[in-house]
């Protein structure tokens, strides 16, 4: 799988900055950022589709002086972060003090176990806040294509309201279709019923949440100062403190899921075999 060459800036008022948190500490795959995939560390085949992205810089975050040894390898800029953070969000929060980026900067956090992630929609991503002054982070989601995401807790699922902004993000199946529940089932625009006779629900679209943000830079440096949300504390989902404290999150709707990230041995090799 070749690595899809760098697209044209934009022009200086839709520019953005794309910061890969990277850290060295995982339970379920230790080392991950440098785990090979075809040849290159992890986090080096996550900044390339970046680069192929119209951001006008791909930063990787690091907690470790190994990672960075290995970007600066591979020609992928890199900066070190402390080891201590609790959660990516703060870790881009550093690292935007570090590269002295204004408040109205845009920036877009990849994660750095998503090497298939595409180019096309990390600018889109970036795009919904320079569209919506409005909001203060943005996000993307796409339709549910099967009732065993629909249901699974470790799918998150988002709910937006008429302005294509979040309205709340779950673990639990939401929308709930409470006269329908378990019996039908809404894909590619059509009702798949499960027991003859049963009407199909109007409008009824279940959106799997896509873990990629933007923010503007002021934003993220506030956020790790914002109190957690009781929300964010059950559902175990930091976006939650956003909408608790009154900040938008926009959501761009893809045509498809993106490619698979990796969190466990087997997602490793899963994605080995598609370099292949």
């Amino acid at each position: 799988m070749s690595t899809p060459p760098a697209t044209t800036s934009r022009s200086c008022g839709d520019r953005f900055t794309v910061l890969i948190p990277a850290r060295m500490s995982s339970s379920r795959l230790p080392d991950k950022p440098l785990a090979d995939i075809g040849g290159l560390p992890m986090v080096v085949r996550v900044a390339q589709r970046a680069a192929a992205s119209a951001a006008s810089r791909v930063v990787v975050a690091a907690d470790d002086a190994r990672i960075l040894q290995s970007c600066a390898q591979h020609g992928v800029q890199a900066i070190l972060t402390r080891a201590d953070h609790a959660s990516g969000s703060d870790r881009l929060a550093e690292a935007c003090t570090q590269l002295g980026l204004d408040g109205d900067d845009i920036v877009v956090n990849v994660q750095g176990d998503e090497p298939l992630m595409d180019p096309a929609l990390i600018d889109a991503v970036a795009a919904l806040l320079h569209a919506r002054p409005d909001a203060s982070m943005g996000t993307a989601a796409h339709a549910l294509a099967a009732l065993e995401d629909y249901t699974n807790p470790n799918v998150v699922k988002v709910v937006l309201d008429a302005r294509g902004l979040a309205h709340y993000f779950s673990r639990a199946p939401i929308p709930f279709a409470r006269d329908h529940a378990g019996t039908a089932w809404w894909q590619d625009g059509a009702a798949q019923t499960a027991a003859p006779g049963v009407a199909a629900l109007a409008g009824f679209a279940p959106l799997r949440h896509v873990g990629i943000y933007s923010y503007r830079a002021g934003f993220l440096r506030q956020f790790p100062g914002l109190a957690p949300a009781p929300t964010e504390a059950v559902e175990a989902l930091e976006q939650l403190r956003a909408l608790w404290h009154g900040h938008r999150i926009a959501v761009h709707l893809a045509d498809s899921a993106p490619g698979p990230g990796v969190d466990t041995p087997q997602d490793l090799e899963r994605v080995r075999a598609l370099f292949r």
